[in-house]
């Protein structure tokens, strides 16, 4: 079987994990802030701060943007539900709008329709790794005195306008499941060049601790913490964090792989006029976190056969991108809401194979039961003409 994605971990993470497990300071201690100063450096962000998850990252960005009960919150449907569950957990409303269906980002001229009196910010998403418009997003915001935040969760490794994401805006949160470019495991991290944000992030990641352990453990007087205001444990390991110093070494190569791998996607797949590829705009650097090939209503072959097809032929695909307003969740929360674009997008979208190290074989047998199930059907159709 050749799975829809696996982390490329070696022996230089195992050893990096082993190593930390040995020093017997394996939570957040110093592994974790050389994580966050590396990854600070690498985006071009003033601060890092690492986190459990990409999920409470993005909770926390939505507490030092002030974001809070009754407020809303633009973000897309069309993306993992983590997404809007943030904004529900400061009581605030997450206000679904269209993306494009191009790039499957978010709309800017559908988000402005969107924008209210009780508009407090737009949760931006890099969708599966392809930079949305940032500067276009950030402009929208100064003009409505709204906040920006960015949900990099995909996004690791890409690049916007010649400068990686991360480095754009105040609160730019990433993740590093296992299905994402790098990983910890779990984990997460917020960037951002505000350094009040920056303080407040570390408080509230460890209880509002005024003092961390690694701080107390590293004082040569006794210090004792104080706890300044309603925190919560979204601490990452230094084991997570020594794993993640070193997958943050391969970054570049990790990403430059995966685009040979959507390039011979993109070159195998061009000529096929019934499918859409993905567009990546110039100044625009995805890292392809994904691979996803939309059908259009001319395709032979409708999403869930070809789907299926595949996995008989030893290939795992996965479906478009989840409309969270679809999900049982938020049917029974808010009312109905239309988008149809959001919707097309999820019913007629396929995500291919794509991870590094991926064998040459297997991109090849992908291509080739890709190509035929589409152009078979094709065949077919015309035949029953």
């Amino acid at each position: 079987m050749i799975p829809i994605a696996k982390p490329y971990l070696t022996e230089d993470e195992a050893q990096a994990a082993y190593d930390t497990i040995l020093t017997g300071w394996i939570t957040q201690g110093p592994k974790v802030q050389e994580f966050e100063e590396k990854f600070a450096a690498y985006t071009g962000a003033k601060y890092a701060v690492a986190v459990s998850n990409c999920t409470t990252a993005l909770h926390l960005a939505m507490i030092v943007a002030g974001i809070g009960p009754g407020d809303e919150v633009i973000c897309p449907s069309m993306s993992y539900i983590a997404t809007a569950n943030a904004i529900r957990y400061v009581g605030a409303i997450p206000v679904f709008a269209e993306v494009q269906p191009n790039d499957y980002n978010l709309n800017v001229a559908d988000a402005e329709k969107r924008i209210t009196d009780k508009t407090k910010a737009i949760l931006l998403v890099h969708q599966i790794g392809m930079p949305a418009d940032i500067d276009t997003f950030k402009d929208l915001c100064d003009r409505y005195s709204l906040k920006l935040i960015e949900d990099a969760a995909c996004a690791a490794g890409s690049a916007y306008k010649g400068a990686k994401i991360g480095s754009h805006s105040e609160l730019v949160c990433f993740s590093f499941h296992p299905r994402k470019v790098i990983s910890t495991g779990d984990g997460g991290m917020i960037t951002t060049n505000r350094e009040d944000y920056y303080n407040r992030l570390k408080l509230l990641r460890q209880h509002g601790m005024s003092v961390n352990d690694r701080v107390r453990h590293e004082a040569s007087k006794v210090i004792f913490e104080d706890h300044v205001e309603l925190g919560y444990n979204y601490r990452m390991t230094d084991i997570q964090a020594a794993v993640g110093i070193k997958q943050l070494e391969k970054l570049d190569w990790i990403v430059e792989e995966r685009r040979k791998i959507a390039a011979a996607y993109n070159q195998a797949f061009k000529g096929i006029a019934s499918i859409r590829l993905p567009e990546e705009k110039e100044g625009y650097f995805s890292n392809f976190q994904s691979y996803s090939i939309y059908l259009k209503g001319t395709a032979p072959v409708d999403r869930n056969t070809l789907m299926q097809h595949l996995l008989d032929k030893g290939i795992a695909t996965r479906r478009g991108i989840m409309n969270t307003h679809r999900e049982i969740a938020y049917k029974n929360y808010m009312p109905r809401v239309s988008l149809p674009v959001s919707e097309d997008l999820q019913e007629n979208s396929i995500m291919l194979p794509l991870y590094v190290p991926m064998k040459a074989e297997d991109i090849v047998h992908v291509i080739d039961c890709f190509t035929h199930e589409i152009l078979a059907a094709a065949d077919t159709g015309k035949a029953m003409v």
